[in-house]
């Protein structure tokens, strides 16, 4: 049997909703035993954007893949004990409360250190330490005050969000980052620490770029971008690609909401591309042979471009401009993501079995690694490693299981 790279790590997954939830659930992908543990209750979105009647929705199946679940009440006193118990037995845990929440359990950094001094301590915030600190944070307000939002859309439109998941998910896949670099520091110093991670700062790390250009500005406008005017904040340009090769999504027939292809025009791609448009004089046309010519006509460039694709399906499109070594994708709508065979052989649509839901589809791991391949399960119903964990591992007996249980306890 192959084994994994977190094989043998133990993380005591307190996280809920998204944020936390997707960051443990690539350490279990990982190999990582991730214990979810959850109030009685239950993981709020378990019940929440249900489309199957008393089961787990896929808000939930879809975060918490790997995993095996245990409930507790960690407000009561045999809860608290349990969970000193639980954490001397874990190498990492994880949590995404509001800020103060653990510490009010009785359980500060400085508590947890004295109970297992190897143990990593993630937090997942909203923000940092300052004036934002106690506001409650989602996806898209992370995305608002991140830098995200401001320069997503059109210029002459409001603000947007995306529809990546870039303040809950990507904010994760940081706190998966600092995670595995302290657990590498204890195997230099012996010691674990404290990491936290907010969701602000995960999203203005992501928008860099603007960043970048909002510097760029104090020198004057910046040509890459389709905009007329700039004042002193970094535009919103639509579907530009603000870098430094020009980017925008063309319509292609027979004219649907995905019927679109985004297309970059390097200066290679030029000339091939006047061929393909039927216009091959604009290759050597002293107005467009060159990208800084071409500059000040962006809009002008990909209307040609898609008067030539209008008329094409986009799967043509693609072959055409593939076929000339142009950079181009067309745009998928989730339900041809869903049904792609390339991504199902690539493992990154996959099918599970769940015992309540039956047959889903879940996103697969997108870290490959040679020798720790993931097979990814089903995820846990709720309380369904309690016997598991409570008896064969921490050592209770059937009874006091069962008193653990109509005393609210689990």
């Amino acid at each position: 049997m192959t084994t994994k790279a977190l094989e043998g790590i133990r993380v005591l997954d307190m996280t809920h909703v998204q944020s936390g939830p997707s960051a443990t659930q690539l350490m279990a992908w990982l190999g990582a035993d991730v214990v979810k543990l959850e109030a009685p209750s239950g993981d709020i979105t378990r019940a929440q954007l249900r489309d199957i009647p008393d089961a787990d929705s896929l808000y939930f199946t879809m975060l918490n893949s790997n995993k095996r679940s245990i409930t507790l009440n960690t407000k009561t006193e045999r809860g608290k004990q349990l969970l000193t118990e639980l954490i001397r037995r874990s190498d990492v845990m994880v949590e995404n409360f509001g800020p103060g929440a653990i510490d009010r359990m009785g359980f500060t950094w400085d508590r947890i250190r004295e109970i297992n001094p190897r143990i990593v301590y993630a937090s997942i915030k909203g923000f940092g330490d300052g004036p934002y600190t106690d506001f409650k944070a989602y996806e898209v307000v992370a995305q608002a005050m991140g830098g995200s939002m401001a320069t997503t859309g059109f210029e002459d439109g409001p603000p947007m969000a995306t529809g990546a998941q870039i303040g809950d998910s990507g904010t994760g896949i940081h706190a998966v980052a600092a995670i595995l670099a302290a657990l590498l520091q204890r195997t230099r110093t012996g010691r674990g620490q404290r990491v936290n991670v907010a969701m602000q700062h995960a999203v203005l790390n992501l928008c860099r770029v603007k960043l970048r250009d909002q510097q760029r500005l104090t020198h004057g406008p910046l040509a890459e971008y389709p905009n007329e005017d700039f004042g002193d904040e970094v535009p919103r340009s639509g579907n530009a690609s603000g870098g430094g090769q020009p980017g925008s999504a063309v319509k292609c027939a027979p004219g649907g909401p995905n019927d679109y292809v985004y297309v970059i025009v390097q200066p290679t791609g030029w000339k091939p591309i006047t061929r393909l448009i039927g216009r091959p004089e604009l290759a050597d046309d002293a107005e467009w042979a060159t990208p800084q010519a071409r500059l000040p006509r962006l809009a002008k460039m990909f209307q040609l471009i898609e008067e030539w694709t209008s008329s094409l399906p986009k799967w043509e499109v693609l072959e055409r401009l593939n076929a000339q070594s142009i950079p181009c994708g067309p745009i998928l709508s989730t339900k041809e993501i869903i049904e792609d065979a390339s991504l199902a052989a690539n493992g990154m649509v996959v099918e599970v079995e769940h015992p309540e839901r039956g047959s889903y589809v879940t996103v697969g791991s997108p870290l490959k690694l040679s020798d720790s391949p993931v097979d990814i399960t089903a995820s846990p119903l709720l309380g369904e490693h309690n016997e598991e964990i409570y008896i064969g591992e921490l050592g209770l007996g059937d009874e006091e299981l069962r008193l653990l249980k109509s005393g609210g306890v689990i």
